[in-house]
């Protein structure tokens, strides 16, 4: 069977952009473009897909034709993927797999959002949009709401507490300070951020992402040809995903995410490793209590000690067991929700080649991974990346 490396990646600046849908589209395809070590031309690639929720309604229909028509990749077959904010995670295991079938060469994967040109009440209602409508939404649950529920219940169910988000918190501020694609970029004290106003209690601002804008964009090529574009590639070793109940009350328990089980079980079985082999994973904290049950869920942790790993700062870049969230996470680095899955791999893409600012760089990496969530746990991607091929 083929496989399948990424031979580009590039992004925009998560954050507030005065750019619309297709400046940022643009801006993130030509960096993702000039990353290729040689002889690429965007007129090579045979299909692309976009993740995209097209947040506030603005260009839902035919997303993907109106963006790559302005990346020079008119005319190829495209279409927009969407999966709440899982979208352009599902976006890369689509270009994975048209490459795995044979049916493709080279094909593009990205995602885009524009949320920061909305008022305060129209961006609450489109970010329930990925929520069960008739039994979460319009009864009033808001997903910080859903997040504070999943992390009181595990508050219960284990020796966790919130000075364990709180560190989390801390470690993706610290990760993200020095990433020059962050949104936030600032380091935050524990006492700050064990202090921080509140939004669902226990969940404060600091235990929350911001809305941001922003495109990401990976190329993708198969096995024979990718040295006609580098000699130092990067091999998806494997796609994962799974689903669940989209309700919180549908779901046996609220304190792990079958879906994120399923999808790492499946992609650390393809890939022919286990948790202990993964240097660095990018994990989907939309809130620090979904990092902590990631923890446990993808098996850095065992169930229930997310929370520990945490406290004993096992995630912490070149002093941890396993380095997460070396880009800041969502918490720091930004979550344009259409984006943020390939913009994990833009991470893990520079990172295995040793090209994050030098201060960031994960020592001796050579497997990394990509987590990516779509609402409160419904679906789920999870990719894994290495310097090697499978064996």
């Amino acid at each position: 069977m083929v496989d399948v490396a990424v031979i580009g990646a590039g992004q925009t600046k998560y954050g507030n952009h005065q750019l619309g849908l297709k400046g940022m589209w643009a801006e993130a395809a030509e960096k993702a473009f000039a990353s290729v070590d040689k002889n690429f031309d965007p007129r090579q690639v045979d299909e692309a897909f976009i993740g995209s929720v097209a947040f506030g309604g603005g260009q839902l229909g035919n997303t993907a034709a109106l963006l790559t028509e302005h990346s020079g990749m008119e005319g190829v077959a495209v279409r927009r993927v969407e999966n709440a904010c899982a979208s352009s995670g599902f976006a890369l295991r689509d270009a994975w797999m048209a490459i795995k079938s044979g049916q493709a060469d080279i094909v593009v994967a990205g995602g885009i959002e524009k949320m920061n040109d909305l008022s305060p009440e129209r961006k609450r209602f489109w970010l329930g949009v990925s929520g069960d409508t008739e039994w979460e939404r319009l009864a009033g649950l808001t997903f910080p709401g859903t997040y504070a529920l999943m992390a009181r219940r595990h508050f219960h169910e284990h020796q966790s507490s919130h000075d364990d988000l709180v560190h989390i918190s801390v470690k993706n501020h610290m990760h993200g300070f020095e990433n020059e694609q962050a949104h936030l970029r600032k380091q935050v004290s524990f006492e700050k951020a064990a202090s921080g106003f509140m939004v669902a209690d226990p969940l404060t601002l600091y235990d929350c992402c911001p809305t941001s804008d922003g495109a990401s964009c990976v190329i993708l090529a198969a096995d024979h040809i990718v040295r006609q574009f580098t000699d130092d590639p990067v091999w998806v070793r494997s796609s994962g995903a799974g689903s669940d109940r989209l309700a919180l009350h549908d779901r046996p328990s609220i304190t792990q995410l079958v879906a994120t089980q399923k999808a790492s079980k499946s992609a650390y079985s393809a890939a022919g490793i286990t948790a202990r082999d993964v240097d660095l994973a990018e994990v989907h904290d939309c809130f620090t209590i979904a990092e902590m049950i990631a923890t446990e869920d993808l098996g850095f942790a065992e169930s229930g000690q997310g929370g520990l790993f945490a406290r004993n700062g096992e995630g912490i870049r070149n002093e941890g067991s396993v380095c997460l969230n070396p880009s800041g996470g969502l918490k720091s680095k930004g979550h344009p929700l259409g984006a943020t899955g390939t913009g994990q791999a833009v991470e893990v893409f520079k990172q295995l080649r040793g090209s994050v600012e030098s201060e960031r760089q994960v020592r001796d990496a050579e497997i990394g991974i990509t987590h990516n969530v779509g609402g409160s746990g419904a679906t789920c991607a999870v990719h894994v990346f290495g310097r090697d091929r499978n064996e």
